[in-house]
């Protein structure tokens, strides 16, 4: 799985779960974010604007 900011490789648990988070914008659709780019945009809106 990819980060849909910066494009990089998301990196998973043992489980399977990403680590990074899910974010989802007006329309519903579910977009990735890595853990460096959730680090540096801190709110959601900021997330969604570089989307």
């Amino acid at each position: 799985m990819k980060c849909e900011i910066c494009k990089k490789k998301i990196g998973e648990t043992f489980l399977k779960k990403i680590l990074g988070t899910v974010i989802k914008d007006e329309k519903g659709k579910k977009h990735t974010i890595c853990f460096e780019c959730q680090k540096k945009f801190k709110t959601k809106e900021e997330i969604l604007k570089k989307l």
